[in-house]
């Protein structure tokens, strides 16, 4: 259903407001790069200081002008659950192919908690769901066995996982099904990840290198870890670059550096130090991406 290189797509800003233009060529621009779907509105798209019906005219935006080509999973998480169903249900009714649903932040609910969010968003409505486990940002670590259960319900479908622990997807495996949809939330493990028994990624570093990242992801799938691993070597001063400060500011930055869009990010987020963008622009040399 989902697999191989989806970015973590960022949201473009001009003079602090939505740029829906830039939105709409930055959509085409990834089909035409061999991206294998799109992932709006995550935190990688400011999620966080976008207001709700920004969220929503987001999802809205992508959905349309990828008008079925690629799939679609749009965010849907919040740390409040009323919230999450109210962003599953609009990402539901724009078309979206599947809500991204992050493990709820700061209230640090139970194993138990868990269960009883995501089985709510699971029987708000229809849309298949992705679980996003990042422990590094929610405090909250979903367990293999806690996925588990959550894999019986038809429409938990599968798993961001950015423990950034490669072994972890042998223990999803184990209880949650070989079927289960295991894409990678951290680009620089996505390797071993694969490996592993993941099916793809959903990346940072595919804002500014997406036709490298797509194939990057084909070799893995197809077993080609001698290609892969070439790419890999191009691509890893690039991972680590982007995420010297918040990743989704170096990939604007990496992204303005193409002229694709302005590196603007909303506040308490900062444009880069020089440090950082030579570091960044270092890097892109190194993937062939620039001069």
């Amino acid at each position: 259903m989902f697999k191989g290189s989806m970015p973590a797509l960022i949201t473009p800003f001009k003079n602090g407001e939505l740029d829906l233009d830039t939105l709409k060529k930055l959509v085409e621009w990834h089909i035409s790069e061999g991206s294998h779907g799109l992932v709006p509105v995550g935190t990688t798209g400011e999620s966080p200081t976008l207001t709700h019906e920004e969220h929503e005219t987001v999802i809205e935006e992508v959905v349309k002008v990828v008008a079925g080509r690629i799939p679609v999973i749009a965010g849907a998480g919040s740390n409040n659950t009323v919230e999450a169903v109210r962003f599953m249900q609009f990402a539901e009714k724009a078309g979206a192919d599947a809500g991204l649903v992050v493990t709820p932040y700061y209230n640090k609910p139970t194993q138990r908690g868990l269960l009883a969010h995501y089985r709510e968003l699971h029987d708000c409505c229809n849309l298949p769901i992705v679980i996003y486990n990042i422990p590094g940002r929610s405090i909250i670590d979903m367990t293999p066995e806690t996925m588990g259960e959550l894999a019986k319900l038809p429409r938990i479908v599968g798993v961001k996982d950015a423990t950034g622990d490669v072994a972890r997807v042998s223990d999803q495996r184990e209880t949650c099904g070989a079927d289960f949809v295991q894409l990678s939330g951290e680009d620089g493990s996505a390797l071993g990840f694969n490996a592993h028994g993941g099916v793809g990624c959903i990346s940072v570093t595919a804002n500014v290198a997406p036709r490298l990242c797509a194939e990057f992801q084909e070799a893995t799938l197809a077993g080609d870890y001698g290609k892969a691993l070439e790419l890999q070597d191009r691509l890893m001063p690039l991972h680590r670059a982007i995420f010297v400060e918040p990743g989704l500011v170096g990939a604007k930055y990496g992204m303005s550096q193409l002229g694709l869009c302005s590196d603007e990010v909303r506040s308490p987020l900062t444009g880069l130090l020089d440090s950082t963008k030579a570091q960044i622009d270092a890097a892109m040399r190194n993937a062939g991406l620039i001069n």
